[in-house]
């Protein structure tokens, strides 16, 4: 078997290459610039993956492909058409790579897509499902459920299969964004008033068991042509991730209790009721048919997922 990479140098992308390159697994990873290659790689450079990348060297004797590369969800987007600019990326540029995969022989098309198809939030005890009517909010969802459209037509046409994962937020070492800041002011001792955001509950996915995942995937006859939600299995409140965090950093949370409601509106008085809704917001998956299909366990658990993304903030 031999894989093609996209997206290689990414967060996700770097453990996976690792991952099946330590498998003995032959990898084409496709990188945005090649500094060195190690012994027996095949690796491209593609800076920019648009409508009109040429994927005919990349693709040579390959038979799977995971499609990780694309604009990634940005808090703030100052873009003027941001759905257009999401668009051209994620939906056009993933259309082509999938056209020019399946004419040149390749069996199975993996793509990393987003829980956000399926919505943004749930109700507690509710969690979404793989088979759930899609129900994107934001540009960055609403692309990502268009290719996924796009590629069950092209397995349609060509009879490639295609096989989507869409995960909630994934953290390990080098996690940047929210999880980092999370991570850093814990680190600082920084008083936070989340004591009282228990009710809650979400998802989260460690980087090494989505890639465990995404390696079942690529081997596995039944994920042909499925939709796959991933999660580490165990879900938690804002105040238990934190104190948990806390643990695998050796430092204690410094929470404080403020009412729900009183954060509710703080954050509407400031503009920042996105940051509530992620903070006090549930949104969690049912990760029943992965496991039940694939026979699938999550290898890593939520503390040892923390204590290892612990080890990367701190080095």
């Amino acid at each position: 078997m031999k894989v093609l990479i996209t997206g290689a140098n990414g967060f996700i992308g770097t453990a996976l290459y690792e991952r099946l390159r330590r498998d003995s697994v032959s990898v084409c990873g496709a990188f945005r610039t090649l500094k060195s290659q190690p012994n027996g790689t095949e690796d491209i450079a593609i800076e920019n993956i648009t409508a009109a990348t040429d994927w005919s060297f990349g693709l040579i004797d390959v038979q799977k492909v995971v499609h990780l590369a694309g604009r990634v969800h940005v808090m703030n987007d100052k873009s003027p058409n941001t759905l257009a600019e999401f668009r051209h990326v994620n939906v056009a540029a993933t259309a082509n790579l999938a056209r020019q995969a399946a004419a040149a022989g390749v069996r199975r098309f993996i793509y990393l897509s987003s829980i956000k198809v399926n919505g943004e939030s749930t109700a507690v005890g509710r969690p979404f499902k793989a088979a759930d009517m899609p129900a994107p909010e934001d540009p960055y969802g609403i692309s990502k459920h268009e290719a996924e459209q796009l590629l069950h037509l092209i397995a349609v046409e060509t009879g490639m299969e295609v096989v989507i994962i869409r995960p909630p937020l994934v953290y390990g070492p080098g996690v940047k964004a929210n999880f980092a800041s999370m991570m850093r002011w814990l680190a600082r001792g920084v008083p936070l008033p989340l004591a009282g955001v228990t009710e809650n509950r979400r998802s989260l996915v460690a980087l090494d068991n989505l890639v465990d995942l995404i390696v079942t995937c690529l081997k596995h006859p039944a994920a042909a042509d499925q939709t796959f939600l991933v999660s580490d299995g165990e879900d938690l409140s804002t105040a238990a991730l934190l104190r948990r965090m806390g643990n695998a950093q050796g430092i204690p949370a410094r929470l404080f209790h403020a009412p729900v409601a009183t954060l509710r509106f703080g954050a509407a008085l400031l503009g920042k009721q996105s940051i509530y809704h992620r903070l006090c917001g549930s949104l969690q998956v049912d990760i029943r048919k992965t496991q039940e299909l694939l026979g699938w366990t999550p290898p890593v658990s939520v503390d040892e997922g923390l204590r290892r993304t612990a080890e990367g903030f701190r080095a």
